[in-house]
């Protein structure tokens, strides 16, 4: 749909659950304002704001001039990967502010934060202990009673599920998840015009993540009706507007778009399809130094390709390439690549296809493009055997030599 300023919509995000909400039609800091006001009732707000929004932009001193004299703390800037020892640091500092919203205007590490912080604010906890029996037993703690409002500035998706990840701060470079089982953020505030402040590439790149949302889902041998319906939908909307989006930054229909795509793909994923390794490889990256959304652009055609080349999911990757090619534009891209000549791309795996499109909106596609070279491969693959969704992979994956294999297609 066009997207226009003027009207402010409030709407589920998802039909078949409460939360989150989602709300689009004001700028972000008039939304926020009435929102935390009339739909939260919230009368604290701490706030966790994007270090480069806020030294590079007027967005943070915007939102704290619309919410006056509600907002009670601030945290400018965290770490990429949402580091453990920070989420304790911003909870210390929060908890005697007694806030009853967290608002975080920014990217999916400062979501992730976010959703750990409100349960342990709920929770009363302040101590790396309290965080680990956290980890470990979720459902043993109360919901969160603290709001949590995100104003994503990425399509990292984090902002339409529970989970949360937190990169250990003991020398691991490990990710651990917390499987929260409340959702929260309660209100997601949609804003294109914000994100055009985002540097191109981690747009991109985190769109690209939504779309290995929707890849892993319809290629996993769990999936389920609701799960590759959402997921269809997800792919055959992110990637045209992606490459729009690409061709023209200031193009807010495009971005839109892309948003709108994300809860589609965040949408199928919680349909309760376990993920592949494409996931779990990219959470052990993201640690060292690689964005949430870069480490699909790397993995997810290499997982496709050693999947076929195990005889894994041959037919779930035929169906999902069908899909694809149902975008006028990607057939489009395979013709400039390879010719008119169908049976040129009849004989291209998904793997070749994710790699056209990703090139396209100059994507990195190896690992040395992101500067992980082969002194760290035996590390990541160690750690990825730690993650719950390598054994998910359509062929589970329990040897570090199966992970070494897949590593190898991208080193260089």
């Amino acid at each position: 749909m066009p997207f226009s300023y003027g009207t402010d919509h409030l709407e589920h995000a998802f039909g078949d659950r409460p939360l989150p909400y989602i709300t689009y039609g004001l700028p972000f800091d008039q939304a926020a304002a009435h929102h935390i006001e009339s739909t939260l009732h919230a009368k604290r707000v701490y706030i966790i704001a994007s270090n480069s929004l806020s030294k590079n932009t007027q967005a943070l001193k915007r939102l704290q001039d619309a919410l006056g004299d509600k907002v009670v703390g601030l945290r400018i800037g965290m770490a990429p990967h949402t580091h453990w020892d920070q989420v304790l640091e911003v909870a210390k500092d929060a908890a005697p502010k007694n806030p009853d919203c967290i608002v975080t205007l920014g990217a999916g590490s400062l979501t992730d934060a976010a959703k750990v912080i409100t349960y342990m604010l709920s929770n009363d906890i302040t101590t790396s202990e309290g965080m680990e029996k956290l980890a470990a037993s979720p459902n043993d703690f109360k919901d969160p009673s603290v709001k949590h409002v995100a104003i994503p500035t990425s399509l990292s998706g984090g902002e339409y599920q529970a989970l949360a990840g937190v990169t250990r701060d003991d020398g691991s470079d490990r990710k651990c998840l917390f499987l929260l089982p409340k959702q929260n953020p309660y209100l997601v505030i949609l804003d294109p015009e914000l994100t055009t402040t985002t540097p191109e590439r981690i747009w991109l790149s985190t769109g690209v993540r939504a779309v290995d949302h929707c890849v892993e889902t319809i290629c996993s041998l769990l999936s389920n009706v609701k799960g590759d319906a959402e997921a269809e939908k997800g792919l055959l909307r992110l990637i045209p507007s992606l490459i729009r989006t690409h061709k023209n930054l200031k193009d807010l229909d495009a971005r839109f778009e892309t948003m709108r795509g994300v809860m589609e793909a965040m949408n199928a994923v919680s349909s309760g399809v376990p993920l592949g390794a494409s996931h779990a490889i990219g959470h052990q990256l993201g640690p060292m130094g690689v964005g949430h959304g870069e480490t699909s652009c790397i993995m997810l055609p290499a997982v496709c390709k050693w999947n076929e080349k195990v005889g894994a999911n041959v037919e779930k990757q035929a169906n999902c390439k069908k899909i694809l090619l149902r975008s006028p534009i990607v057939r489009e891209l395979l013709e400039a690549k390879y010719g008119k000549d169908a049976d040129s791309i009849d004989k291209l795996d998904l793997g070749d296809v994710l790699d056209v499109i990703f090139r396209e909106i100059g994507m990195p596609r190896s690992l040395k493009d992101v500067g992980v070279g082969r002194d760290k491969l035996d590390i990541l693959a160690e750690n990825s055997l730690t993650d719950h969704w390598i054994q998910t992979n359509a062929k589970p994956i329990t040897e570090k030599h199966q992970v070494m294999e897949i590593l190898e297609m991208v080193v260089e």
